[in-house]
């Protein structure tokens, strides 16, 4: 399939208000899990991953979506319940099939993360199907 290309600079930011289940305290599994009350890196994680997977909609096809496939992220600075955490995803470059993101998250405070986050554009039919596969 012929693709329009993302031009390297190209941008997403998504603002996002943090809810209680977004709270390091909410990932407790049992009972000695203990964690703080503030935005938990992996909630960050995909506030992030959002805004990269946004930048390439325009790119998508019928049937595909974009899904992650690494990211080195950094979570340098807390943010409470209610706060507002915006993320800008940022295109670099297209490695063959990867295209590759610079991120940035900022809450009222100023920075809190930073990432580099690799996509590719996959069918979700196939994808899915591959997942089912792998059950025993």
């Amino acid at each position: 399939m012929d693709r329009p290309e993302l031009r390297p600079g190209a941008t997403a930011t998504l603002t996002y208000e943090v809810r209680e289940s977004d709270l390091a305290s909410a990932l407790t599994l049992d009972a000695e899990d203990r964690f703080p009350r503030v935005f938990a890196t992996s909630r960050l994680v995909s506030v992030m991953e959002v805004a990269a997977a946004r930048t390439l909609r325009p790119l998508l096809g019928p049937g595909e979506l974009s899904v992650g496939i690494t990211m080195d992220v950094t979570h340098t600075a807390p943010t409470s319940l209610g706060g507002r955490v915006r993320a800008t995803a940022t295109f670099v470059a297209r490695e063959g099939k990867r295209w590759v993101f610079d991120l940035v998250a900022e809450d009222e405070g100023g920075e809190i993360g930073r990432a580099r986050h690799e996509r590719a554009i996959v069918t979700a039919e196939r994808l899915e199907a591959g997942a089912r596969g792998r059950k025993r």
